[in-house]
């Protein structure tokens, strides 16, 4: 390899976020420094699976040398740690792209959790990023990138950097195609030169890398330094081992290296499918969600799809519906084409049975968790049950299942315990049609609503959700077990005499019209039969919008959706509804009737969890009444 001259480096500055991820990985990462190596050689496998991937439809790109490898050269002397690769290479443009910028949504948010989170986690957030190759400045102060694209050509690049905000690009004449990443390694790095430490880093988290890890080396040979290869890895596709000769720590470190998490799985799938079609498969489910939603839109699948050890797809989404990707693992076909294409394997009948097979594989292993393993279950629902509530609203297929398996804290569970909608049917009364839920910010908001009151009176239980995903779940599921769902917040959901009710409403009747007149916020103002100890609730009609959907939608941007009017109910038995009542019969017109009537309108809207339009005029209502009060 020698440098051309005919063009001087081209000096070009990071992007600002990178410039920011820089900064923390060079001031601020001192704990598992070594998985820089874990990433760089992470990537040089993936470069391998993309040239081995086109390889199979462009035999030219590899020239002949199909022996794929990863060279790790350390040399002491010149205190240098090279990672090398014969996989797809850069281009100029690709090596400017991907290392000068992070090309992804959401890399403000990730940097915020990153200086959020405490310095333990901080490699582990890095790997699962995707932005591992930035880890080589924990252990260089200068690294330089040699690269050259797969295919008939000599023409390479190389790139340079010390992290301090810039980096130069120039041409560079590659003799083999690849790319080659040069750590120049700092004083306090020393370690990750020798031998032990590279052998130890390498069996750790890259054993099961499908290519070669070779170390090379020197060995001194009758006086005279002779070179030394050493592959590193065992090089096993873990997943095509019977289970039974797979220890719980193999798993464990698969998973590790495959995910880039440093927790072990909570659970471990291992399939071996034999018959019409036949698979296998090594699935895990993790013990924590994954942390790449907080930099964007989250992967719509967690397994990757091989056919007979090639990797074809990364992330396949054809292997599973996007509700399961918190699923992680390898899928590999002996039924599949090599060749087969990316764009024909949504139409390929193999991998549909394939899918139905995983997801009918991940629900049975769900419920056992649940009816045998509950603790573990819970742990894991506490961690990804919004991804079941997602699967119970959009994957007909399967809704029953996922419907079974969703955990739900009601009226009739203590704080932190939770029932199922199976067992709330088995308390029901026979009589009820319904099963009734209240949506809101938390438990102790809703746990005391005014809503709940008619239900507790009479013994009705109520689903409390707190999850933003369940006003989404709510209105795709409809109902369960023949049993529809109903909101506690909306339409008439109490039990009540017809003629008692009539006869109230006759009572009222003058109030209720001097009322409507009055607040202009509400469709309509009329007697509550939900009401059992609170004077005034918002309801909203049956089959609107409710106040916490609202609510949501704000919070999402949508600050131009009018606001729906809902009905304001008053509870005829409460003594400041009936001292309301005495006022507007002896003088309909006195200013007081409107003020009274506007704090219970403030109540109620303080009662559904929204904010008062105007707090200071509430204010004052409430001194001036305190003020003739106290004077009396």
């Amino acid at each position: 390899m020698s440098a051309t001259t005919t063009a001087a480096p081209e000096r070009l500055e990071f992007k600002t976020e990178l410039k920011q991820l820089l900064d923390l990985i060079i001031h601020s990462l001192y704990t598992k420094k070594e998985i820089f190596l874990r990433e760089l050689i992470s990537n040089a496998a993936d470069a391998i699976d993309k040239a081995r991937f086109e390889s199979l439809t462009n035999p030219t790109l590899i020239e002949g040398n199909g022996d794929f490898a990863i060279r790790i050269l350390p040399n002491e002397q010149a205190g240098t740690l090279t990672i090398s690769d014969n996989g797809i290479g850069m281009s100029r443009a690709g090596i400017v792209e991907n290392l000068g910028t992070i090309a992804r949504s959401g890399t403000k948010q990730f940097l915020e959790n990153l200086k959020a989170a405490n310095v333990q986690q901080r490699p582990e957030l890095i790997g699962q990023f995707g932005v591992g190759f930035y880890a080589s400045f924990m252990a260089a102060d200068r690294v330089t990138v040699l690269s050259r694209t797969a295919g008939p050509t000599s023409e390479g690049v190389r790139w340079e950097s010390d992290g301090q905000g810039q980096f130069t690009v120039e041409p560079f004449e590659k003799e083999t195609r690849g790319t080659d990443v040069i750590l120049h390694v700092r004083d306090d790095a020393k370690e990750f030169l020798s031998d032990w430490r590279i052998r130890e880093i390498v069996k750790r988290y890259s054993d099961f890398i499908d290519h070669p890890i070779t170390l090379h080396t020197e060995e001194e040979k009758d006086g005279k330094k002779e070179p030394k290869e050493e592959t590193l890895n065992s090089r096993q596709a873990i997943w095509l081992r019977p289970k039974s000769e797979v220890k719980p720590e193999e798993y464990s470190a698969f998973y590790k290296q495959h995910t880039r998490d440093f927790e072990d799985p909570l659970k471990t799938i291992h399939l071996a499918a034999e018959g019409t079609t036949e698979f296998r498969a090594l699935m895990f489910l993790p013990a924590h969600r994954g942390m790449d939603w907080m930099a964007g839109p989250e992967k719509k699948s967690g397994l990757d799809l091989y056919v007979r050890r090639v990797l074809i797809t990364h992330e396949c989404e054809e292997l599973s519906p996007p509700w399961m990707r918190f699923v992680k693992g390898v899928v590999d076909s002996a039924d599949l084409p090599l060749n087969v294409s990316r764009e024909t394997l949504q139409h390929n009948p193999v991998l549909t049975k394939i899918k139905s097979n995983l997801v009918n594989r991940i629900l049975k292993t769900l419920d056992e968790m649940k009816t045998g393993e509950y603790e573990t279950y819970l742990k894991f629902y506490k961690e990804c049950g919004t991804y079941l509530k997602e699967g119970a609203a959009t994957d007909f297929s399967n809704r029953e299942r996922l419907a079974d398996l969703l955990l739900f804290e009601s009226t009739k569970t203590d704080p932190g315990k939770f029932t199922t909608l199976a067992d709330y049917v088995g308390r029901m009364a026979s009589e009820q049609k319904e099963i009734f839920y209240l949506i809101g910010e938390s438990r102790e908001l809703i746990g005391n609503s005014p809503y709940l009151e008619a239900f507790k009176d009479d013994g009705r239980e109520v689903l409390l959700l707190t999850d933003p995903i369940d006003e989404y779940l709510v209105s795709s599921l409809h109902s369960y077990k023949e049993k529809w769902l109903k909101a506690a917040d909306r339409g008439d959901v109490a039990k009540e005499d017809s003629e008692q009710k009539k006869a109230k409403t006759e009572q009222f009747k003058s109030l209720l019209d001097v009322l409507k007149g009055k607040i202009d916020e509400v469709k309509e103002v009329r007697l509550s039969s939900r009401l059992k100890e609170s004077a005034a609730v918002l309801v909203a009609d049956e089959g609107a919008m409710g106040a916490h959907m609202e609510r949501l939608m704000q919070r999402m941007g949508r600050e131009d959706m009018p606001a729906s009017k809902r009905i304001l109910e008053l509870n005829p038995d409460h003594p400041a509804v009936i001292g309301l009542r005495q006022l507007s019969e002896k003088n309909p017109a006195d200013p007081r009737v409107e003020n009274f009537a506007r704090l219970l309108f403030d109540q109620a809207v303080i009662a559904e969890g929204s904010r008062v339009k105007d707090p200071a005029a509430m204010a004052r209502r409430i001194n001036d009444l305190i003020a003739k009060e106290a004077a009396i």
